[in-house]
C-alpha cells in the first residue's frame, strides 16, 4: 500500500509525510527531491535550463517510478496535477490525499522559500500563490480521493485525520 499526498507548496505534505512514514511503518518519497537527485541540480537551475515544461516532463518519469513502488508515503511536488499522465498513475498507486490551506496560511508558511522559481513571474508572491492556487483548486479535487484541511491544525492533527481516513 502507498499513500499519495498532493497539494499547494507549504500544506504539509513533507511533514505530514514524514509523521505518516513513522506511525504507518511506510518509507517515504519526495517527488521534489527524487527530481533533483535524477537531474543533478536544484529545481531553479532545472526549470531555468529545461523550462517548465522540461521540469514536467522529468517530474512525470519520476511520478511513474515513485508509484511503481509499494509501501510508500509519496509526497508530491505542488504541481504535480499540471501533467494529466500523472492522474491515473498517482490514483492507482493508492489514496490520494489532498493537503489544503488558504492563501494566507500557504503565503505565510512559504514566504521565506527560494527554493522554488516563481510559477508566474510577473506578480506579488501572494497574488501569485492566490493565482496558481485558484487554478489548481479543481486539479487537486479531480485526483483526490480526500481533502484534508491543514490551516489551524498541527502536523499531528492532520496525519491523524489521514490514518482514520484509510482505516473507514
Amino acid at each position: 500500500m502507498n499513500v499519495v499526498l498532493v497539494g499547494y507548496r507549504g500544506t504539509g505534505k513533507s511533514a505530514v509525510g514524514a509523521v505518516l512514514s513513522r506511525v504507518l511503518g511506510l518509507q517515504v518519497v519526495s517527488l521534489d527531491a527524487e527530481i533533483v537527485r535524477v537531474a543533478g541540480t536544484p529545481i531553479p537551475e532545472i526549470v531555468q535550463e529545461r523550462g517548465w515544461p522540461g521540469f514536467r516532463d522529468l517530474e512525470e518519469q519520476v511520478v511513474r517510478d515513485a508509484a511503481a513502488r509499494d509501501g510508500y508515503v509519496i509526497d508530491c511536488g505542488g504541481g504535480v496535477i499540471e501533467r494529466e499522465a500523472n492522474f491515473a498513475v498517482l490514483r492507482a498507486a493508492g489514496p490520494v490525499f489532498w493537503l489544503k490551506a488558504s492563501t494566507g496560511t500557504i503565503v505565510h508558511r512559504i514566504q521565506g522559500d527560494d527554493q522554488r522559481p516563481s510559477l508566474t513571474g510577473q506578480k506579488s508572491f501572494t497574488d501569485e500563490v492566490a493565482e496558481v492556487l485558484e487554478r489548481r483548486t479543481p486539479l487537486y479535487r479531480r485526483i483526490a480521493h480526500h481533502e484534508v484541511d491543514t490551516d489551524s491544525r498541527t502536523v499531528e492533527q492532520v496525519a491523524d485525520e489521514i490514518q482514520r481516513l484509510l482505516s473507514c
